[in-house]
């Protein structure tokens, strides 16, 4: 029987202005748990039932001040959830290089900053849960989408190898892969323009149209909130967890089962290409 955590636990989540980080802060602090969101710019805390930090993930110096500011109010950091990323879509061969990179330093470096700045705390702690927020499309290569899915992709993997390091010191770490659900990622990911001419303008347009329509109709991010708690109150956590439409879980599972080029049929299909 998995045992309930004390209301005492103090969470920290990243990237909690909106949509999942938003979702997940409201829905542990209803739970009682002492929540500290954060977000790139100054938030006014009194709208939300949780506190709010400045931070951004990308800059070592901020990251390093909000988990010491939490520390210092709290004495303890007993979650950490990363949460904060961007999207980016476009044609490999058409996206700027900086814009790469810059996504590279927000999804998967700015979680490793994360995690090497709160892991001392919990050292001394001997205790404490990492939640990474990767996505269901790290586990394929999306077509327009191939960047995002390589940033999230190495999360996953990166994080399979660090939770074994970890364990010596009763540290815990889990992923959780969303699909599609209804946020402001689609409004805040680096869309490469449709270039006139370019040998990509009518198919990537038309996958672009296709992409923000799944976010639309995506589901509300409440129920990843809920599926965090209860991860929160698993003893033992499992590596990756997925959450989203039976179709979108479903397609990672046939992606081990199928052979390649029947998989990669099946996902042109889907974005039809």
């Amino acid at each position: 029987m998995k045992k309930e955590e004390s209301s005492e636990k103090v969470v920290l989540i990243t990237g909690a202005s909106s949509g999942i980080g938003r979702s997940t802060a409201t829905y542990l602090s209803d739970k009682g748990f002492k929540v500290y969101g954060t977000s790139r710019k100054p938030q006014d805390s009194s709208p939300y039932n949780f506190s709010f930090v400045k931070l951004d993930v990308t800059d070592k110096q901020s990251v390093e001040e909000a988990v010491y500011e939490v520390y210092e109010k709290e004495g303890r950091i007993d979650i950490l959830m990363n949460n904060a990323g961007m999207g980016i879509t476009g044609p490999v061969e058409e996206i700027p290089e900086e814009e790469m990179k810059r996504v590279f330093e927000t999804n998967y470096f700015g979680p490793l900053h994360m995690i090497k700045t709160v892991l001392p705390v919990m050292r001394r702690q001997k205790s404490g849960l990492i939640i990474n927020i990767t996505s269901i499309a790290g586990y394929m290569g999306l077509p327009y989408r191939g960047i995002y899915s390589a940033t999230k992709g190495a999360l996953e993997i990166t994080a399979e190898a660090y939770r074994m390091e970890l364990k010596q010191f009763g540290i815990k770490m889990t992923n959780v892969a969303p699909g599609d659900f209804a946020t402001n990622i689609a409004s805040g990911r680096y869309h490469a323009p449709v270039i006139k001419g370019s040998p990509y303008e009518e198919v990537y347009g038309n996958t672009l149209k296709l992409m923000d329509e799944h976010v639309d109709a995506g589901k509300d991010p409440e129920s990843i909130a809920k599926k965090i708690y209860e991860i929160i109150n698993t003893p033992e956590p499992n590596v990756h967890y997925k959450v989203g439409e039976r179709l979108q879980k479903m397609s990672v599972k046939l992606k081990a089962l199928l052979p390649d080029k029947l998989y990669e049929k099946m996902l042109m299909k889907h974005y039809k290409l």
